[in-house]
């Protein structure tokens, strides 16, 4: 059973009707939106990597137990140079675009300008954010995209830049109850100094994005032209949580490669003999605690929730033992890959814990939490050591009820990822109890999975989980899958002749009426 990574996706963005079998709650309504790359060649250019593919947004309308279905490529910038020219003109994380031959030599040396100091795509075709009441298409350079979430057509191109000195930003964000956002960006070299930058977006009816947005605080690198690759990061009520993990970008070699004919992506090296810092940041006081916590090296793609316990900061997270995982997204080892048994980097998700106060002698373990073996071990000069308890493995795209976001919680829904990264199937995992339910679509893969709560639930897994099932056979089409939270067995599917794209993230939209 194999999954055609390089195979371009048609569009349909007129709303077409979808045949549920299958009792949908009634309670379920509003709109799923994912994003996630869809086409991957263009004239006689071609991606190398799969993630630099151009942005295909698609939707699932849930009204009264029917549902409706569309999708649309992000129309930006990136998009249409590259429509217009009929081949690859914008440069990608793993793909570097070189001019037509045919141009002339000023066309030419704009473009080697313009890689010098990389003016990033907006080719947005990770995740769907929400900023105040709009929803942009997202991916982790200084562009977001806005979009209709109703139409999926392409709005406003926002360059963080204009606002906050951020030159990436995670593709991950966080929300309060207020309904304000939290969110993460790097900024290199700047006076001298490459920091890390938390912000806030506040919810607001103001057309200005420059009056939503507010710096919470910074933490500075630790390495000036180098600074950590992060994708995600944590909060709870009192704290952020950010991992500088020892995957780096080499600010030096980005700038030189378009020169050196290389990808970006190559400028992206793991070291595995440096160690993992673990910033925990204090929302109230805008500043680092005074305790400098670290565990050995590791990559993090995903943070799954973080909560306050007795003293202790407890965050989950999934973490592979090294980078292969992005090597393994290249177009060209992807089909080498889908005929062999090829080595694999299953990731583990880890609990650690980080205790509020330091006290204690040199080499005592400062964890004093009953039901976890992860251990902070104290060590001089303020450091201290901690390792993470592995509550199960081989699951990855974790995604919570977010009503628990911030708090102790016991349920995450994931993708089942123990044999390869393509996930057949979904699992529901309890953190007290380390026991797993799974579902298996037989012949199909299947996308992140959304747990979507119902109205006025007590219970944390009272609700459904949406997820998007590719059939392996394209011709007989995909669909939504609905299962209960609880029992996590099916409800409904919502059928569609449509050969899906493998997506990334998404975002469901309740409806408000």
């Amino acid at each position: 059973m194999q999954y055609d990574y390089s195979k371009n996706k048609d569009e349909h963005p007129e709303p077409i009707k979808v045949e549920v079998k299958g009792l949908i709650p009634e309670w379920l309504q509003g709109t799923l939106i994912r994003n996630g790359p869809g086409l991957f060649s263009l004239g006689e250019t071609r991606y190398n990597h799969w993630f630099d593919g151009m942005a295909l947004l698609h939707s699932f309308t849930i009204k009264k137990g029917e549902v409706t279905y569309r999708s649309k490529y992000l129309q930006g910038d990136t998009y249409n140079s590259n429509m217009q020219a009929n081949r690859i003109v914008v440069s990608e994380m793993g793909t570097m675009a070189y001019p037509d031959p045919c141009k002339n030599i000023f066309s030419k040396v704009i473009t080697f300008l313009s890689h010098t100091i990389p003016d990033f795509t907006d080719n947005c075709a990770n995740n769907i954010i929400k900023y105040g009441n709009d929803y942009h298409a997202t991916s982790e350079t200084n562009y977001i995209r806005k979009i209709d979430p109703m139409t999926l057509e392409t709005q406003d191109k926002v360059d963080y830049l204009k606002y906050l000195p951020v030159n990436i930003v995670a593709s991950h964000t966080h929300y309060d109850k207020e309904g304000n956002s939290y969110s993460m960006g790097t900024c290199i070299a700047e006076k001298g100094k490459t920091k890390y930058t938390l912000f806030k977006i506040f919810t607001s009816k103001k057309k200005c994005f420059k009056i939503c947005c507010f710096v919470v605080c910074t933490v500075p690198c630790r390495s000036l032209l180098t600074p950590s690759y992060y994708h995600s990061f944590g909060m709870t009520d009192n704290y952020f949580v950010f991992i500088e993990q020892p995957l780096k970008l080499d600010v030096l070699k980005m700038a030189t490669a378009y020169l050196r004919r290389v990808s970006w992506a190559s400028c992206m090296k793991f070291h595995p003999e440096d160690s993992t810092l673990i910033h925990l940041i204090d929302r109230k006081t805008k500043k680092e605690v005074g305790i400098k916590f670290y565990t050995g090296a590791m990559a993090v793609y995903h943070q799954v929730n973080a909560f306050e316990d007795d003293g202790h900061v407890v965050f989950d997270v999934i973490c592979y033992d090294d980078n292969s995982l992005y090597e393994m997204f290249y177009l060209d080892k992807l089909k080498e890959q889908m005929g062999a048994n090829t080595m694999y980097c299953k990731p583990k998700c880890k609990r650690f814990v980080l205790p509020l106060s330091d006290m204690g002698e040199t080499g005592e373990d400062l964890v004093k939490l009953k039901y976890t073996t992860a251990s902070a071990v104290k060590e001089k000069e303020g450091k201290v050591l901690c390792q993470g308890e592995v509550l199960c493995d081989g699951v990855e795209l974790p995604r919570i009820n977010y009503n628990f976001n911030g708090k102790k919680y016991r349920f995450s829904y994931m993708c089942c990822v123990d044999i390869s990264p393509v996930a057949t199937k979904i699992v529901k995992f309890d953190a007290e109890t380390k026991q797993k339910i799974e579902w298996s679509g037989g012949d199909g893969f299947a996308s992140e999975p959304v747990f979507i709560p119902r109205p006025d639930a007590v219970d944390e897994d009272d609700g459904v989980v949406l997820t998007c099932i590719i059939n392996a056979k394209p011709a007989q089409g995909g669909f939504l899958l609905v299962l209960d939270g609880k029992s996590f067995k099916e409800v409904a599917r919502a059928c569609i002749d449509v050969d899906f794209h493998m997506d990334m993230h998404g975002y469901f939209i309740p409806d408000s009426s």
